[in-house]
């Protein structure tokens, strides 16, 4: 089974908090970069930064829940132990893979280290070609590797990274880590309608509007876009608001 590899850090300069906030009147640390970043693809970068300056659009309700995400990567960062995701939807097409990405792309960027992420459904369909799209064009580097109901995709993020395998499948399917994860809920319906997920050390209510309500409209494309990065922007920042060391 193909599991993601952490690369070594890539430090670079870090402003003080104080500094920011007194002498030069910058925005808060919560959207600089934190040292000892990682390059993503330089597509991928453009996306990344731009959403890390929008990081003060995210409400206090949405950052509390994505708090809890926070909390439960740093528990285990502290421990020193793996750190297993696992995004939630009903059909494992669209909102789990881009959460799954966007958080895989995240752990790398800053550095979080034992982060491995998993998606998954209450029933599998397949990874909406839409949402692919969408990702692509926010500068994930996405392959298809095996054709038919089901393909099989391999997403990079970085030039160091090893290839995330993309498929749709049930949240418990053996390719999947099933034991000591946080269970992430994308979606009202999974949320509702899933009570018990087994083998979960957390569960939180992350969800998100289904782009698929507008499939074959208009705006179907810009839909899909402004959910990719209404999904990286919160992501990325719960992953920012991570200490990688106690000295951090």
């Amino acid at each position: 089974m193909l599991r993601n590899l952490k690369i070594a850090a890539h430090p670079v300069a870090v402003i003080s908090n104080r500094t920011c906030d007194v002498k030069l009147n910058l925005p808060a640390m919560s959207s600089i970069k934190k040292p000892n970043t990682k390059p993503l693809f330089s597509s991928l970068s453009v996306t990344q930064e731009l959403l890390a300056k929008e990081f003060d659009q995210i409400s206090a309700e949405r950052k509390k829940i994505l708090g809890q995400l926070t909390e439960f990567v740093q528990r285990k960062v502290n421990a020193g132990d793996k750190v297993y995701l696992n995004f939630i939807c009903t059909h494992n097409s669209r909102r789990s893979h881009l959460s799954q990405l966007w958080a895989q792309a995240a752990a790398h960027y800053y550095g979080i280290p034992g982060v491995e992420c998993f998606s998954g459904g209450t029933e599998a369909t397949a990874f909406n070609p839409r949402a692919v799209k969408a990702m692509q064009q926010a500068g994930f580097i996405i392959t298809k590797t095996k054709e038919g109901d089901n393909p099989v995709y391999e997403v990079q993020f970085a030039e160091d990274s090893a290839p995330v395998i993309a498929f749709s499948k049930k949240y418990d399917d053996p390719f999947n880590h099933n034991t000591d994860f946080a269970a992430i809920m994308t979606c009202s319906h999974a949320d509702e309608n899933c009570p018990l997920v087994i083998g979960a050390a957390a569960r939180i209510a992350l969800t998100y509007n289904d782009p698929k309500e507008f499939d074959d409209t208009p705006l179907e494309a810009s839909k899909y876009n402004e959910r990719v990065h209404e999904i990286g922007r919160e992501i990325l920042f719960a992953f920012s608001q991570v200490k990688r060391s106690v000295n951090e």
